[in-house]
């Protein structure tokens, strides 16, 4: 990974308050909270914004008309599944591999695989 693409992402993770700055000759970033109490979706949210966008916007404010009237619901629906995931799995669960069991329960079913 470049050092400026990975100091990016740790600059745009500073200013959502999850990695602060050390300082010294040991210094670079360190979490600024517990790595049990981040989640996937706080990272995510910092460096890429909200969870999910439609043509960059955000899902309640995306309309259709007509037939793909209904897409509106699939696109929060989506948000919402996302957001079950990702604000379960914490920094923590994924560098220890202890992740939560209905994410193990989601990846074990082969057809999540194709």
């Amino acid at each position: 990974m470049p050092p400026k693409y990975l100091e990016n992402i740790l600059l745009q993770m500073r200013r959502a308050g999850l990695v602060r700055g050390q300082r010294g000759p040991e210094g670079g970033y360190v979490l600024a909270r517990p790595a049990s109490e981040i989640t996937l979706a706080d990272v995510i949210r910092a460096v890429d914004g909200p969870l999910a966008n439609v043509r960059g916007e955000r899902p309640e404010h995306v309309g259709y008309r007509g037939p793909a009237e209904a897409l509106q619901q699939v696109w929060i629906a989506l948000r919402a599944s996302e957001r079950a995931i990702l604000e379960e799995v914490t920094l923590d669960s994924v560098a220890t591999g202890a992740l939560p069991e209905r994410v193990r329960q989601l990846a074990a079913d082969p057809s999540a695989w194709d």
